[in-house]
């Protein structure tokens, strides 16, 4: 067996195989980062690892050098980590959509476990009192929200449909993918010849795929009016496709139903709390509509909300979390920045009777500050639920609050960098502690981490 060595990393071109930790010029590949590349290190440097997996020993092809890191991908493995299984699609590694189908499904949670213990003790030297069991489901067929990029490319034979290469701007020439709703990942070929057969063709980038619970909607973004041979074309294929067709000429506040009865079509379940939440095709929604369901079942479940409660929602969006909250305490107050989105939370919270337990704000929470929070009155427990961007002005006023703090806060966050930044200013400027923290794979098959925390009252390193 190889020996390890200290070698230096051997100077060569960049494609090079090069020597690293082992005589045989292999490394050990210690962790993986959030876009699940691996891990090894050596005399202090990084080296980001395509394709290689936690407890592998691989040899190197370096693609980058930096001063600080390297990025490289896998020439040879040679001992495999008893997580890798062969890849389903035949065009992983090439399409972009997808960065982790050589690991077994439970392992990527395990891998995004670790990934978000790891985040919040490097980035806040915070450690959860507790671990919550990890939130999955499908692993397949689970994308109800996609955005297919469309490409004419006479030299691969006409019109291509699908995800962007990989770390490319140039589109994947799939014929399948798996992690579609099965229903769209039926149409990658059919909607390659529709396109073709469009006068329109060379003038459509992109089709955004929306699943409701009773329809498919396909939002067709075309940059020249389309002409009555290219409306024949998309109506004939969404009567024998059975599918809806909306068009977006322009920004997505042009969007609209090619046939005008579809603009109330779409909408998901919330069964637990009796709830159907009507969306517009290009309204944020979550991609993976199982694993909502148990997510917000989950976060409100966390947040105990009581009869009496005074609950905030902040980031509310359409009200996925809002509409389920008012069917437990006594009155919700969901914040957002797009007023089209409150508007329409408010509008389904009156068709679903609960508009007199409900509020809607439109504001911009990256601004906000302790005066603002304070003006909206005490609440007892406090949801958010951030963009990638994470909640850095709400994190810092409620820092501030003091005794009129909420009793409990349920964190869900998109991104475990910005969520330990925030967690670190609640717990070390605002005495809360971190009572729990777990994964939600929202995502399989992908490095995107999900995750919830649980925050409540305590006393500066108490987590």
């Amino acid at each position: 067996m190889a020996q390890e060595t200290d070698h230096t990393f051997q100077q060569g071109l960049e494609g090079q195989t090069v020597a690293a930790e082992f005589d045989d010029g292999s490394v050990r590949i210690e962790s993986v980062d959030l876009e699940g590349r691996g891990i090894a290190r050596r005399q202090g440097k990084v080296v980001f690892v395509e394709g290689a997996l936690p407890g592998e020993r691989v040899t190197l092809k370096i693609l980058k050098r930096k001063p600080s890191y390297e990025l490289a991908e896998v020439a040879d493995i040679l001992r495999a980590s008893p997580m890798r299984v062969e890849p389903r699609c035949p065009h992983f590694g090439v399409c972009g959509g997808c960065a982790m189908q050589h690991v077994e499904p439970s392992a990527q949670v395990a891998i995004k476990q670790r990934v978000l213990e790891d985040t919040l003790w490097h980035i806040g030297k915070l450690v959860p009192q507790r671990v919550l069991p990890p939130v999955y489901g499908p692993s397949w067929g689970y994308r109800y929200r996609a955005r297919l990029s469309v490409r004419v490319v006479v030299k691969k034979g006409g019109v291509l449909v699908g995800f962007r290469e990989r770390k490319s701007s140039y589109v994947a020439d799939m014929r399948e993918c798996h992690v579609l709703h099965p229903h769209v990942a039926s149409l990658l070929v059919p909607l390659r010849e529709m396109v073709a057969a469009m006068p329109a063709r060379d003038r459509i980038p992109q089709i955004e795929v929306a699943v409701g619970d009773k329809q498919v909607v396909l939002v067709l973004r075309h940059l020249v009016p389309l002409v009555d041979e290219d409306v024949a074309v998309l109506k004939a294929f969404a009567a024998r496709h059975d599918i809806h067709w909306w068009l977006q000429p322009k920004g997505p506040d042009s969007v609209h139903p090619l046939e005008p009865a579809d603009a109330d079509g779409l909408a998901y379940a919330l069964p637990e709390f009796g709830l159907r939440m009507p969306f517009k095709p290009t309204d944020f929604t979550q991609v993976n509509h199982a694993i909502n369901r148990v997510l917000v079942s989950r976060a409100i479940a966390l947040l105990d909300p009581q009869p009496t409660d005074r609950v905030a929602d902040l980031f509310c969006g359409l009200g996925n979390f809002t509409l389920a909250l008012a069917t437990r305490c006594r009155e919700v107050v969901g914040v957002e920045g797009s007023p089209a989105l409150t508007d329409r939370a408010l509008d389904a919270a009156r068709r679903q009777g609960l508009a007199g337990h409900t509020s809607f704000s439109t504001l911009n929470l990256f601004e906000v500050d302790e005066q603002w929070l304070r003006g909206l009155g005490r609440f007892d427990r406090m949801l958010i639920d951030p963009p990638r961007e994470g909640a850095l002005a709400v994190a810092k006023a409620l820092s501030k609050l003091g005794a009129d703090r909420p009793q409990r806060i349920v964190y869900v966050s998109c991104n475990p960098s910005t969520l330990a930044r925030d967690a670190a200013i609640l717990i070390h400027e605002g005495g809360f502690v971190l009572r729990a923290a777990g994964v939600v794979n929202m995502f399989p098959h992908t490095g995107h981490v999900e995750s919830i925390a649980v925050f409540e009252p305590g006393g500066p390193g108490s987590s």
